[in-house]
């Protein structure tokens, strides 16, 4: 057992996030007290930490990424998703091996840990050699399924549903524009025959909407509904080219939105329109993407983006401090089916984070749920605990690897494909 005390501990079950005073216990791999200092203390703790007034907070989710994208980082920038996705990913994307994505996403890891990053749901190639990654890393990592053909994304899904208490997995395609309409159709049959919600890109760009409508006279969103995707709710990542019908949807069949800025400003894609999204009551989590499109794995920047663009296109008073901290910590869990990671509470799994309030950009504490949205960056990050084990704190990672050597092995794999392309005709 750990025990954190003299902590001020942020808890979301109210409307808006919250602070308390006293001290939290894990047990394993779960959250046993939250409450007061001054309890009658019986159990033997292994260790006991003292916060200093500093904040715990349940962890940031990462509720959409492909993690393993690290090796593209500043590899193509400057261009928009079509140009740089089919011509300058995907030619490096063909020369991946198992190994180099379970080299790939434990790099991705370290940047998570941190930031105060405690789960992602992550969407790429060779899913087991990430999960694997993960696993060995002590990481929460949600499996999102990329597409056809349905005989694959079956094993998959037997698979991962026992692969470790770690890994969970979530049914889905890449996107409507990289399926054929049959494939779709069976896949959301799939997920509607086992009751499973249904994750994908959606409305990314104003391309991908024009082209569905001009191929199939419906909007990608319809589509998906027609074929009953969303029978059991899901979640659409970026969801930034939205009209009166798309909202509908997206509320009557509890799809959740996922909003990552940016990734969607670098790639000009868009600005998701959050405010418009919540005031219909549609919940939105927060995600970086892949660090090929972003270029980083930063919840700070993202959630300062979501405000400033909020603000800029609604008006000063859009997006609150308080909501956006809740599509980060609390809605992200949610939006990722991680119903025990959404709060500090007892019972809850053991994913926390603790906030370095005396640092001077966190001074002086007018509010500090603010002070974390506007003025937090992953300098203030000092521990991050997933599954009660701690595994960074104070600038040292707890993953039983060397980061020294995963940061090597990830610029010798771009290298090697570098090299291999370079020698290729034309």
């Amino acid at each position: 057992m750990i025990r954190f005390y003299n902590a001020k501990i942020a808890q979301f079950s109210e409307q808006k996030p919250f602070i308390v005073e006293g001290e939290l216990w894990t047990e394993n791999e779960r959250i046993r007290y939250v409450g007061p200092s001054g309890k009658q203390i019986t159990p033997s703790f292994s260790r006991e930490i003292d916060c200093g007034g500093n904040l715990l907070l349940p962890g940031f989710k990462n509720a959409h990424a492909h993690t393993g994208m690290t090796f593209l980082r500043s590899h193509a920038d400057e261009l928009p998703l079509q140009h740089w996705l089919f011509d300058q990913v995907i030619p490096y994307e063909n020369l991946l091996t198992e190994n180099d994505i379970y080299t790939l996403v434990k790099l991705g890891i370290l940047e998570y840990l941190s930031s105060g990053i405690t789960s992602a749901m992550d969407m790429y190639y060779f899913a087991e050699a990430a999960a694997q990654a993960s696993v060995d890393c002590g990481f929460r990592m949600v499996i999102s399924c990329g597409g056809s053909p349905l005989d694959r994304a079956v094993r998959q899904y037997d698979y991962f549903k026992h692969y470790h208490p770690l890994i969970s997995y979530r049914l889905g395609v890449h996107s409507e524009y990289t399926e054929k309409r049959e494939d779709l159709e069976a896949m959301a049959s799939f997920a509607k025959a086992r009751k499973e919600p249904f994750c994908l890109h959606l409305h990314e760009t104003e391309k991908e909407v024009l082209d569905c409508v001009s191929r199939t006279g419906m909007r990608p969103l319809e589509l998906l509904d027609r074929a009953g995707a969303f029978s059991f709710g899901g979640t659409g990542y970026h969801l930034i080219h939205l009209n009166d019908s798309d909202y509908d949807i997206l509320k009557n069949r509890h799809v959740y939105a996922v909003t990552c800025p940016s990734s969607n400003l670098k790639l000009s894609s868009g600005i998701c329109p959050v405010s418009s999204l919540l005031r219909k009551e549609i919940p939105v989590a927060i995600g970086t993407d892949g660090p090929a499109s972003n270029n980083c794995l930063d919840m700070f920047r993202e959630m300062f983006l979501v405000s400033g663009l909020q603000r800029l296109t609604c008006g000063a008073d859009a997006c609150g401090a308080e909501d956006i901290l809740t599509m980060a910590c609390s809605t992200g869990a949610q939006a990722m089916y991680l119903d025990q990671c959404d709060d500090l509470i007892a019972g809850n799994l053991a994913d926390i984070i603790m906030i370095d309030l005396s640092k001077p950009n966190m001074q002086p504490e007018n509010d500090i749920l603010r002070n974390v949205v506007f003025s937090g960056s992953k300098d203030n990050v000092c521990l991050t605990m997933i599954g009660g084990k701690i595994l960074y704190e104070n600038g040292s990672y707890l993953i039983h690897d060397d980061p020294d050597r995963i940061c090597r092995d990830a610029g010798a794999i771009i290298r090697r494909m570098e090299n291999t392309l370079a020698k290729r005709p034309g």
